[in-house]
């Protein structure tokens, strides 16, 4: 019995350092961030990054804890050149690095193709891709922290429809697979709502002459202009609709000309609108006192969704600390469950399939060179 007895205790010691080990807590939490750090993307990859560096260097600065211990928070970055073959690449140096979770991607083609080897380690992807395809891989890993273009598509379209006073719509898209996706739903939309569109068109993503479609929408009498082109597009469009006398025109884009350059090039017609997934964030109530830190951090404002990456690491932080690890699979699994406070965009919680519960779209209007906020909801 004795003997027994020993071999009992022998074997709960080792069990409890077996799974003690397991789920030993590292000195350092290392956090991944994939993101276009060079190239035409490249200032918004890096605001995405300035985003998750200026939350990490708070939590360190505050004692960052997992079950009491002091942890190290520590950035590995990788550059995706929004392709999807160095995404693929960036996404196993992270894996092979030993990151808890990664902030990426930018692009939906590439946070697509480089969703399954996040998988195959249990890593979260927290990515601010917009694409519907990202979250239908079937994988548990692919987390979105906007909405997606499903909804931006209903309220690109919608808001045409019904907000804009107009009798003949057109919907032109630059072919490429998000354009022509997103223009597609939006035209639906319009239809639905008992609008006619007059031309339905796919350009290229280059096209600046519209020698041809300037007038195609004169002869049918199109006064809303629907597009997913982008925004330099739009703006050698504008100048050809004003030199042929188009100038009540009204256009309502997508998150492509949704850019610091546009609002100054509108001048000529009657409207410019833009719908973006992306809110910015100086129309949260806490969005000041992050752009303060923002500013005085990195010197400047930020251009894009900084302030979502910033978000993400604080609820990924929060995830670590209520589950007590640092195990990729266990903070994965909290992440699905928990419906965190972010500092700045209020909340961030996941659907079962990694939608974002709180995504929005809001619809802005080019106003004295700058976007106005004009309305936005979640159930468009």
């Amino acid at each position: 019995m004795t003997y027994m007895r020993s071999l009992l205790v022998c074997g709960s010691i080792a069990s409890a350092f077996l799974l003690a080990a397991c789920n030993r807590i590292p000195d350092t939490v290392k956090i991944g961030v994939a993101q276009p750090m060079s190239g035409p993307l490249g200032p918004l990859g890096t605001d995405m990054k300035n985003g998750v560096q200026l939350a990490v260097d708070e939590l360190n600065a505050r004692g960052f804890k997992i079950d009491g211990k002091p942890v190290t928070l520590e950035l590995v970055v990788v550059d995706d050149k929004a392709d999807a073959e160095t995404g693929k690449a960036g996404a196993q140096t992270l894996l092979d690095a030993g990151v808890v979770a990664v902030v990426g991607h930018l692009n939906s083609g590439v946070s697509i193709a480089a969703a399954p080897i996040y998988a195959t380690a249990h890593i979260a992807q927290l990515a601010i891709s917009t694409k519907p395809e990202y979250t239908q891989l079937g994988l548990p890993t692919t987390l979105r922290l906007v909405a997606s273009d499903a909804m931006q598509s209903k309220a690109l379209g919608s808001y045409a429809a019904t907000q804009i006073e107009g009798k003949k719509f057109a919907v032109v898209d630059d072919s490429t697979p998000y354009g022509k996706g997103l223009a597609d739903l939006a035209a639906a939309e319009i239809r639905k709502n008992g609008k006619e569109i007059a031309v339905r068109a796919s350009l290229d993503d280059k096209t600046t002459d519209f020698a041809k479609l300037v007038p195609e929408l004169k002869t049918a009498g199109v006064d809303v202009f629907v597009t997913t082109l982008a925004d330099f597009q739009v703006a050698a469009l504008i100048q050809q609709l004003v030199a042929a006398g188009m100038t009540d025109m009204q256009i309502v884009g997508g998150d492509t000309i949704k850019t610091d350059k546009m609002p100054s090039a509108v001048a000529g017609i009657r409207g410019v609108y833009a719908t973006s997934p992306i809110i910015e964030a100086r129309e949260f109530v806490a969005g000041p006192q992050f752009l303060a830190k923002f500013n005085q951090a990195f010197k400047g404002d930020p251009v894009y969704g900084a302030h979502y990456a910033y978000d993400a690491v604080y609820v990924l932080a929060s995830a670590m600390q209520r589950s007590d690890s640092a195990d990729p699979k266990t903070v994965l699994e909290e992440l699905k469950r928990i419906d965190a406070l972010a500092p700045v965009t209020n909340n961030i919680r996941f659907r079962e399939d990694g939608e974002q519960y709180y995504g929005v779209v809001s619809v802005y209007k080019a106003r004295a060179g700058r976007w106005e906020p004009m309305t936005r909801s979640d159930s468009w």
